[in-house]
């Protein structure tokens, strides 16, 4: 069978936003051919090549793990690479940027106010206690490795945050990726800065925002399950909490 009889076609829908030409959002559809090994981000680069040049979108890797294909799929937070067409038949497809963003143009949304909360919870590994070079490297048996290891999958590709209804309601929450990088190097045993990223975990936008919903690893493509590392971090917080109390009461 040659490529071109192979080749099917699916009616993609996009939301298109330009902010120098429309006021709002606006739907466009697009019919694109297509065959079973395509992912949803392949046809979106063959609208970009041969129907429409201005379509903006983020992509680099095309593997699932640069993180910067995320877009709104049916409705449902995906990472376009991993999502193919031949699994949405028979269409229409629609997509759009991610919620809970701004958008900057079509699918292309802002990240700004994520990168402040990733600094904000310190995501590098604060010594307990200073060490020389010629001292050797911290080690680290592979028990600890584990209590940790599956927060360090996050690719930050901000499906969690497109997912959480809290943070959509409040965008001022930490939310659930920041939370569980936080956790992971709370639990890391050659990190000492817990007590500096407390103050992140205990504030008004910190774990407490959560609703507890779990939608944000329901959606995580690295199943790192930031819903379980923001009840770790409530647990720490209560008993961050009892402990300031009682060492208060002492005093």
């Amino acid at each position: 069978m040659s490529e071109a009889s192979s080749q099917k076609m699916i009616a993609i829908e996009v939301q298109r936003y330009r902010p120098e030409q429309e006021d709002q959002p606006f739907w466009q559809t697009f019919a694109v051919p297509f065959t079973d090994d395509m992912s949803v981000l392949q046809g979106l680069q063959q609208i970009k090549d041969d129907q429409d040049g201005s379509l903006s979108f983020r992509w680099s890797c095309r593997m699932a793990i640069c993180g910067s294909c995320g877009m709104m799929i049916n409705g449902k937070p995906e990472l376009s690479c991993k999502t193919f067409l031949r699994d949405l038949l028979p269409g229409p497809v629609r997509v759009e940027a991610l919620a809970h963003f701004p958008i900057e143009r079509d699918l292309v949304v802002s990240v700004d106010k994520f990168v402040e909360k990733l600094e904000s919870i310190k995501p590098y590994i604060i010594p307990k206690t200073p060490r020389r070079l010629d001292e050797g490297e911290y080690l680290q048996t592979p028990e600890q490795l584990e209590q940790f290891e599956q927060y360090s999958s996050c690719i930050n590709c901000l499906l969690c945050y497109a997912a959480c209804p809290q943070y959509g309601l409040d965008p001022n929450f930490v939310g659930p990726a920041a939370l569980a990088l936080l956790h992971r190097y709370n639990a890391d045993s050659r990190d000492g800065g817990q007590a500096e990223r407390m103050e992140v975990v205990n504030a008004a936008e910190g774990v407490w925002s959560c609703t507890a919903v779990g939608y944000c690893s329901e959606v995580c493509p690295k199943h790192v399950d930031p819903a379980h590392a923001v009840n770790q971090n409530k647990v720490n917080s209560a008993k961050d909490y009892f402990l300031r109390f009682f060492q208060g009461d002492r005093a």
